[in-house]
């Protein structure tokens, strides 16, 4: 399957002008000129997208979901259903991490991997955390390190809850404990490794997190905090935690992404070391809002694109260690969106290079094969 994206305007994220976008089989050949008729001469199916008025970027990355369903914090009635294929696919996720959160008594790592290989069947890259709230961690093998090195989607441990009073109240040891073994497990299958704490609104902030990294040897690109953006004492605090070298997500649940990541970037944090994720499904939390927070971020509070697109796209991939999301570059995953340029709108979204939405709808399996 050959498909040539032309007349877009690239954002890699960076920006990159109007060029051609090449897709061959899953992968990303050729950013630049390509000659049509010699891509005609090879016989081979060859599908044109004209992205004239277009913005073509990455997928996006979605570093936190509850892919099974979370809730039930009310009573089993507010038990959250598991998310959707076509959820996904319609709001321009193309690789999600999910993960457990409160309830690891009554929903299950098993699930959530079976989930995970569905979806990656399905054509979107998803990937997972073992554990969840409590520390110590439920866990498949019986060991964080073990879950990284034997399962393959396991990238790394959370969602761990401090700051909250649904957390399990870890001692600075027992963290330390865990981040190591996540590490080690990490290192050893050539993956993430990171440890994904859940921020809550409590009084300690991310004061055990500053205290692991100045008594323990402590990695800090393997803390990795979520919920930044509960309040602006958070936020400060989960700044000076990007400066010492961790990475900090912020979620779409409460929408006013844009002010919040203007907050970040006004005062001191590094952007670099920020992603956004979109914490579905939590109550009110669908994967629909990371797409309608990126746009509403560039069209309502007026970041530039390019400023913000690395938050949804290449930083959760450098966070995660997935060298082929995230960017377009010859070698990468073909996953592509293709956006209006004035509004944004998800026109084509292609997941590793076969076409999965055209013009904003949905394609079925059989209309995907044969394009």
């Amino acid at each position: 399957m050959l498909t040539l994206i032309r007349n877009g305007t690239l954002q890699v994220p960076a920006p990159a002008g109007v060029q051609s976008l090449l897709l061959v089989g899953d992968r990303i050949a050729r950013l630049g000129s390509v000659e049509e008729s010699a891509l005609s001469a090879l016989g081979l199916p060859v599908e044109v997208v004209d992205a004239t008025g277009c913005i073509v970027t990455p997928g996006l990355v979605d570093p936190h979901q509850h892919l099974i369903g979370a809730g039930g914090e009310q009573g089993f009635s507010s038990r959250m259903p598991e998310v959707r294929l076509e959820q996904l696919l319609l709001a321009g996720i193309t690789t999600v991490v999910g993960c457990l959160g409160t309830d690891t008594t009554t929903r299950h790592l098993g699930a959530l991997v079976g989930k995970a290989r569905q979806l990656t069947e399905q054509g979107v890259t998803a990937l997972l955390y073992t554990g969840g709230f409590p520390v110590p961690p439920r866990t498949l093998t019986g060991s964080v390190t073990d879950d990284l090195v034997f399962i393959d989607c396991m990238i790394g441990v959370g969602e761990v809850a401090i700051s909250d009073v649904r957390s399990s109240q870890p001692t600075l040891e027992e963290l330390a404990r865990l981040v190591s073994s996540a590490l080690i497990g990490g290192r050893t299958a050539g993956k993430a490794g990171v440890t994904h704490f859940h921020a809550g609104p409590g009084r300690a902030r991310l004061s055990l997190l500053h205290a692991l990294l100045d008594q323990y040897e402590v990695v800090p690109e393997s803390l990795y905090v979520t919920h930044a953006n509960r309040s602006e004492a958070l936020l400060d605090d989960a700044m000076a935690l990007s400066r010492r070298g961790s990475f900090v997500d912020m979620d779409t649940v409460d929408g006013d992404l844009g002010r919040w990541l203007r907050y970040y970037l006004e005062h001191g944090g590094v952007p670099e070391r920020l992603t956004v994720s979109s914490d579905a499904h939590t109550a009110g939390a669908e994967p629909a809002q990371l797409h309608a927070e990126l746009a509403a971020s560039v069209l309502q509070h007026g970041l530039a694109l390019e400023r913000v697109l690395p938050f949804f796209t290449s930083n959760p991939a450098t966070v995660l260690k997935l060298p082929r999301k995230g960017r377009l570059t010859p070698g990468a995953d073909g996953d592509v969106l293709v956006m209006e340029a004035k509004t944004l709108e998800l026109r084509q979204v292609f997941t590793r290079g076969q076409p999965r939405v055209r013009d904003g709808r949905l394609l079925t399996a059989k209309e995907g094969e044969g394009a």
